[in-house]
Order: structure tokens, then sequence, then C-alpha cells
């Protein structure tokens, strides 16, 4: 009966996310309000279809787990040390304004002081998904806006992370100072342990396990062998130092991304952290009671209120004081302004603790479903808000005194010259020839290489090179293929390769794109894909027997180009350059 209860709940839910999820993308929403919604469908609170919610909540454990770890792979400390003058004093004071309006709330509405502390940290951190969707989508990723913003959402993690260690120490026992101090104490010592001892595994262990794994050719054995690495090491942080199993994760996610691996398991692996993710999410919204949002509507629409006003106005404020532009500063305020994945974990963490209520997790969830379904409506309302501003001078002078030089000079992009940018997929004798040519002609190349020994032979004769599958898009963007004004494939038993131009094509629709392939009766697929030109080993081989032959018998080269043209019409449905253009 349990077996059927695991394979109804995982059917139940995977099937209600999947639908709900794809309503809210195609709506222009994150499908994190289709899977909150979904979960609610769901639950125990809505008639119909009941998951087993026990289930539900063990499996979105592994996703909470495989969540951290995709946080710690992900980390850049040198993406935070670049915008730290505005992101970690712009958390900080965030953080503590929405803890400080959090907890204020909670008392005006019954709850003790602890569930408020707990309820308005949860209220400070921004969802991770929903920003990096929201500034992808607009481009702004990978300007000033999005280093800031994202700078500004590793600091709330970090403060997660923090508040996942400390809770069970502070509010566990609930015993005297002395107590807590002496705690604290161990638990800091606990962790300082987990933390070398990580470290060790991580610079000596993990890289040869990798190494080994990888010389495999094995997709399923390396993401097996990464995903070990993020449970187990969460596991034992729990079983053995003692301390949140989340801590591990991200520990074993800031250890696997220090190593030469970390694209490829943030491509192979984190698409099963994907799927537990949703189940988390499920898990979660099946704890919202709609009678709930009917009979307190107060609460959660102060909860709003700071998610969506106050937390805004604080980061406002503060990259405004920095010296930032009004504009920027209206969108680093925004994009945080709504709540997700990590407030549901220390939701989570303080109902296990007994701490928070069954309110707070209601109203935590209607709280993320309004604001991540209004967060991109309004960030797409930014540049109308500053074209008005611009036309009454005197609140355009007030939004935008002189710039400081720090923030002025931090909003200087280095530009690419995409027509000196290639990106190369494969690195055999064709790679080699390639990149050879480019470099000798002033190119930059970029070379995408499954085999680690090639890559970082690469790397000592300094072309850079990107360890990752090319099918993967995290790859393709590592690599710079958005930036790129070429990309080749060079490799001609490469699978899904027609899959790899259409990705390439939709990250960047200018970049032309060569490829290589083994066989005629691929031509056709890897065209419609959008390759500008596909080269093949038949029909190079008969164009070659062709003029070879004609060569022979005596043919003029007019002759020769009039047949070259024919038959590459025959076999590519156009016809060929003239032979003396051939390289």
């Amino acid at each position: 009966m349990h077996n059927l209860d695991l394979i109804l709940t995982l059917a139940g839910g995977f099937t209600a996310a999947l639908i709900l999820g794809y309503i809210t993308q195609r709506a222009g929403l994150s499908p994190i309000v289709g899977y909150l919604v979904a979960g609610t469908l769901v639950g125990p609170h809505t008639p119909g279809f009941v998951a087993n919610a026990e289930i539900a909540e063990q499996l979105a454990e592994v996703g909470v787990i495989l969540l951290m770890f995709g946080v710690g792979l992900q980390f850049h400390v040198e993406e935070l040390l670049a915008v730290r003058r505005v992101a970690i004093p712009g958390a900080v004071a965030q953080s503590a304004v929405a803890t400080v309006l959090g907890a204020v709330i909670a008392r005006l509405f019954g709850w003790s002081w602890g569930a408020g502390i707990v309820f308005g940290m949860a209220l400070a951190v921004a969802s991770t998904v929903v920003l990096i969707r929201v500034l992808a989508d607009h481009r702004d990723l990978h300007t000033p806006t999005g280093h800031v913003a994202v700078g500004w959402l590793v600091v709330e993690d970090l403060f997660t992370v923090l508040a996942l260690v400390l809770l069970p120490v502070l509010f566990a026992d609930g015993g005297s100072e002395s107590s807590i101090v002496a705690a604290l104490g161990i638990t800091a010592l606990k962790v300082a342990a987990l933390v070398a001892f990580t470290a060790v595994v991580g610079t000596r262990v993990i890289p040869y396990v990798l190494d080994r794994v990888a010389d495999t050719a094995s997709r399923e054995l390396f993401t097996l062998a990464v995903l070990t690495i993020a449970l187990g090491i969460a596991v034992g942080s729990a079983a053995v130092f003692g301390v949140s199993m989340a801590l591990g994760a991200f520990l074993a996610g800031l250890v696997v991304g220090r190593s030469d691996y970390s694209l490829r398991a943030a491509a192979d692996a984190l698409p099963m952290r994907d799927a537990f993710a949703v189940l988390f999410f499920v898990a979660v919204g099946m704890l919202l009671s709609p009678q709930y949002v009917l009979d307190a509507p107060g609460i959660i629409l102060a909860t709003l209120g700071v998610v969506m006003i106050g937390k805004p106005l604080v980061a406002l404020v503060i990259v405004r004081m920095l010296g930032y532009p009004f504009k920027v500063a209206l969108s680093i305020s925004v994009a945080l302004s709504q709540i997700g994945e990590f407030s549901f974990i220390l939701s989570s963490l303080g109902r296990e603790l007994g701490i928070l209520p069954a309110e707070a997790t209601h109203t935590l969830v209607a709280a993320s479903i309004v604001s991540i379904v209004l967060n991109p409506v309004l960030y797409r309302a930014v540049p109308l808000v500053d074209k008005w501003a611009a036309t009454h001078p005197r609140l355009w002078s007030l939004l935008n005194p002189p710039l400081r030089d720090r923030a002025a000079s931090s909003q200087v992009e280095r530009k690419v010259d995409a027509s000196r940018r290639a990106v190369i997929i494969g690195y055999g004798p064709t790679g080699r020839t390639v990149v050879r040519l480019l470099r000798d002609n002033g190119i930059e190349p970029v070379v995408i290489e499954l085999n680690m020994d090639t890559v970082r032979r690469l790397r000592e004769e300094s072309i850079d090179a990107v360890y990752g599958d090319a099918t993967k898009q995290d790859t393709l963007e590592a690599a710079g293929v958005a930036q790129a004004g070429t990309v080749i494939l060079t490799s001609a038993g490469m699978g899904d390769a027609a899959e790899v131009i259409r990705m390439a094509r939709d990250m960047n629709p200018k970049v032309q794109v060569l490829a290589r392939a083994a066989y005629l009766r691929d031509l056709a697929d890897m065209q419609k894909a959008g390759a500008d030109r596909v080269f093949t080993g038949e029909g190079e081989v008969a164009l070659g027997l062709i003029e070879t032959i004609l060569e022979r018998l005596g043919a003029t080269a007019e002759q020769i180009d009039r047949e070259r043209s024919r038959a590459h019409r025959d076999l590519f449905g156009k016809p060929a350059a003239p032979s003396h253009s051939q390289v």
C-alpha cells in the first residue's frame, strides 16, 4: 500500500505540476506559481485527489538538499567581490528591515517573538529561480543591474545557510543563556570540522574520483557520482558532524563548483535537482488552505506589504545612496520584491522545531504566489517609470544626482567584438586545425571539449576551453555563444548536432553556424535547425573525386567548375563555389 501511495503521489504531483506549470509558463509567469497551485490542488485542503503529504515531504527533503547543492555549485566568490560595496550592505540592511517588519507583523497577529523572527527571515530572502528568470528574460543578467542583483542574492543565500545552522541551536532546547552560548560554541566547532573535512576531501579525493569516472565516458556514471557526492556529504554532515544536511549540501556544491568539472556537473546532474525541486514546491503548496486565504486576508496583505513595498524601498534607497542611476536602483529593487524556495526551506525548519504555527506557511505560500505573479509584470514597467520620470525635470534631477566615480565606472561594460570570437565544439584533428587557423588570423577561439586532459592542455596553452557537453545550454552559455560571431561544430559523429545548432541560434540569432556532418542524410536536419553551412564527408569526397577524375581526363578549369557546381547541386541542393576559390 505504501508503494502504491508513493507512485500515486509521484504521478499525481508531477501531472498536476506539469499541467499548471505549462499554463503559467505560457501565461508569461514563473512555473513555480504553477507548482505551488498544483500542490494546493492535490493537497488535503481541496476536494478531489489527495496526495500522501508524508511521502511528498520526504521527497521534498531531497529537493532541499539538491537545491542547496546547486546554490553552492553556482556560487562565485569573484562575482560577489566585484559588487561587494553595494551587495553586502544592501543585503544586510534589507534583510534586517524585512526581519524586523516580519516580526512586528507576527506579534500583531498573536505569534511569539521567536516565530516572528523566523517569519521575518523567511520574508527577507528572494527566489533565485525567479530573479534569474526575470533578469534573463529582459537581457539584464550580464549588465550592472544583473551583477548587483545576483551578488545581493548570494549574500541573502549565505544568510539563509547561516540561519539553517543556527536555528536548531537557538530554538531546539530553549535553555539558559549560558547553555545557548555553549551550544553555539560546540556548533561552531562542528561546522569548522565539517568545513575542514570537506576542504581536504574536496581538494584531494573528489577530483580524483571525478577524473576516474569521467575517463569512463559514461554520462550516467558521472551524474551518479555527482549526486552521490551531494547526498553523501549532506547525510554525513548530519550523521557525523551533527549539523544540517542543507549546509553539507551547500559545501558539497562549493567543492564541486571549484573543480574542473563544475560546468558538467551543473549540466548533467542538476536536471535531477529540478525534478525534486518541483516536488518540493508541490509539497509546500499542499500546505496551503484556500479557506485560510479567505479567513485571514489581513496578515497576507501585511506580508505582501513587507515583500513588495518595504524590501524594495530599502533596496532602492541603498542603491541610490551608493551612486547608481535611478533605473538600475529601481530594477534591482523590483527584481528582489518576491519570495520563493528558501523562504519555504526556513519555514519548513521552523515547523519542525515547533517555532512557526501552520498559519505562517499558509501566509508565506499565498504571499509567494502573488509576488511571483506580479514580479515580471512590475519589472517590465521599470523602463516606463524611468521614461516618465525623465519628462519631469525636477523629479529627474532628484532621482538622478551626479554619479559617484565608483558607481559610474561600474557601469562600463567590456565590449566584445563578436566578429573576432568563435566557439569551436570538439578538438579532434579538424578542431585543432580550425583553432590554429583562427588564432593565426587574430580570432579568439573558445573550445568546448569533453576530454578533461585536452581541456587542461588547452588552458596551459592559453586557449580558452570549457569542459562540458555541448548539448547542454549551460555549456554553450559558459562558452559565450551569445557573444560569439561564429559557432563551428567540428565533429562528424556528434549526437544531437541539430539540437546544438538550434540552441546556439536561439541564444544568438545573428551567429554564423558552420557544422560538420558524417552523412548527407544529416544535411536537411542541420540546415533546418539553423546551420549556415554544413560540410559532409560523403559530399566532400564525391566532389574531390569528380575534380580529380576530370583533371585526369584533361578537362578545362571552366568544365571542372561547371561539373563541380552540378554535382554540388545534386548533393547539397545548391551550386559550389568555383574551384579556384577553394581553400
